[in-house]
């Protein structure tokens, strides 16, 4: 992964609603989750342990929302550069499991010109591999 890749795309490329590239994400694993649950401090069993997710309601184990929000920031900071990244806001609207096989996206909402670079209003999100939408928001960078 290389990146800022935005700061080589043409000019043209970067207008409202272009679509931005992608980037995926390798399938959610129970390790993973144990090792998000020690990164973040939410040791909450629904995340670690199926029956404690299955004695809620639940099919099994679910993905920590903020892991898909982190994949979202690592996204930005891979078009744009991490100190080109001025906001990103979210909404959790489905469950990820383990298996499940992520892709960032996004898409340009606004461009304007700003200290002496382009700012971009981002429509991003996380969807599976059923092309759902896991993770929704906005986010805006500024790219020289």
């Amino acid at each position: 992964m290389t990146g800022p890749v935005l700061a080589a795309r043409p000019d043209r490329d970067l207008v409202k609603g272009s679509a931005l590239p992608d980037l995926d994400k390798p399938p959610i694993t129970k390790l993973q989750l144990v090792k998000y649950a020690g990164a973040s401090g939410d040791y909450n069993l629904i995340h670690t342990d199926d029956e404690t997710a299955r004695a809620v309601g639940l099919e099994g184990v679910i993905a920590h929302g903020m892991l898909s929000m982190a994949f979202l920031g690592e996204y930005l900071c891979w078009l744009a550069g991490p100190e080109s990244v001025r906001r990103v806001s979210v909404r959790f609207v489905e469950m990820v499991r383990p298996g499940d096989i992520l892709t960032c996206r996004g898409r340009v909402k606004e461009r304007t010109t700003a200290d002496g670079g382009m700012r971009l209003e981002l429509e991003v999100w996380t969807e599976n591999q059923r092309a759902e939408r896991v993770t929704v928001g906005e986010a805006e960078v500024h790219v020289t």
